[in-house]
């Protein structure tokens, strides 16, 4: 197949990405509209990359609010462009053993074959696992998920013949597969301690406001001024918050939580709530712009490593924002609140999302050790 020859390879991933950001929604929409007007296929004169396009931006909802968030888009884009650049870069390792290519698209000269084998690759013999190790279950898991909805959405809508997304092998992550995140009250008192101990109030506000909210890291780093808000009924602060899905949530502020963000603010040296322009970030870094999720957790985490307490020692995986959202849920659980109260609190669109960040936690206070009596294990237990 001439055109995944290794000297075509990054001239094609090249063009690939130049195609990519020269297409405009409307553009497809118009050529969508032609096809139905002339009695023609839908998507019979899309290419690859419009096709591509089209899945990620297209508007499914009347009210564009409901289609997917930008943060999903950029994930979709970002794992499927990578699915297509490694396809290009690396046909011959993935054993892409294509008589020829269908229609000038690679999409439709895969097979169920090609899937598989790309799978296996990724798994087991990719840049990424030769450099770093094996991906998590979970990781794995993900890419999947974004790679099958693609490939399923071409077969449903016809672009494809062959129905390749079952080529896939399942990748359901087992309880023991997933990192563990759990982190305490104990725990985040320690953390809060030592940076207000030692001075730092931007990392004691960000841990603060992170455990009390529940908030995502991209939801903390996109706040505005205008996100802040007052309810005169309740006579206190809320933060009105963007979560997955563009749906939107309403997180009460203790006292302590908005002495947290005026004592970030003024560390910062940032203007008053009053004085602020309504779309300026909540919280910035020290050059003055919003937090990046990215950085945020390289931030945190980094910072956090720092302290070297103690209870850091025997912890496999590094402490990131995302640890003080399960931070939440525990603190919530042991506070006695009911766990249907603890998804609405957290955004979480299923309960079972919830559980699985309490179910180490449940599992220690279900252990039957706890129905143990001491007239009949004596002083032993």
């Amino acid at each position: 197949m001439k055109e995944l020859t290794v000297k075509n390879r990054d001239l094609q991933v090249l063009n690939w990405k130049k195609q990519l950001g020269e297409i405009s929604l409307p553009q497809l929409q118009g050529q969508l509209d032609h096809a139905e007007k002339m009695g023609q296929i839908p998507f019979s004169d899309f290419t690859d990359v419009e096709m591509l396009h089209w899945f990620l931006y297209r508007q499914e909802h009347l009210n564009r609010e409901h289609d997917k968030s930008a943060r999903t888009i950029k994930e979709y884009e970002r794992e499927l462009t990578h699915f297509i650049e490694q396809l290009l870069r690396y046909s011959s390792e993935i054993d892409l053993d294509m008589e020829r290519v269908v229609e000038g698209s690679l999409f439709k000269s895969l097979s169920t074959r090609h899937i598989r084998r790309y799978q296996e690759w990724l798994a087991t013999k990719s840049p990424y696992v030769q450099a770093k190790g094996s991906y998590s279950a979970t990781t794995l898991a993900r890419k999947t998920t974004i790679l099958k909805s693609f490939l399923h959405y071409l077969f449903e809508v016809k672009y494809i013949k062959e129905a390749i997304h079952t080529g896939f092998y399942r990748t359901s992550v087992r309880k023991d597969d997933r990192p563990n995140r759990d982190l305490g009250p104990k725990e985040v008192i320690q953390l809060l301690d030592h940076f207000r101990q030692n001075n730092h109030p931007i990392v004691f506000a960000i841990i603060h406001i992170l455990t009390i909210t529940g908030m995502r890291n991209e939801e903390f780093c996109t706040l505005t001024i205008k996100d802040l808000q007052y309810d005169s009924i309740t006579s206190s602060y809320f933060l009105d918050v963007l979560g997955k899905g563009n749906k939107r949530r309403q997180i009460p502020l203790k006292e302590k939580g908005m002495e947290s963000i005026k004592m970030f603010r003024r560390a910062r040296g940032i203007v008053s709530f009053e004085e602020a322009e309504r779309n300026s970030p909540l919280f910035t870094t020290n050059t003055g712009r919003a937090y990046s999720p990215s950085y945020l957790s390289q931030y945190l985490t980094k910072m956090i490593k720092e302290s070297e307490l103690p209870f850091l020692k025997y912890r496999s995986l590094s402490i990131s924002p995302h640890h003080f959202r399960h931070a939440f849920a525990i603190i919530s659980h042991l506070n006695g609140v009911d766990v249907y109260a603890i998804m609405k609190s957290l955004g979480h669109e299923q309960l079972q999302t919830t559980e699985i960040y309490l179910e180490k936690i449940l599992a220690k206070e279900r252990h039957a050790i706890h129905s143990w009596k001491p007239e009949i294990f004596g002083e032993y237990i």
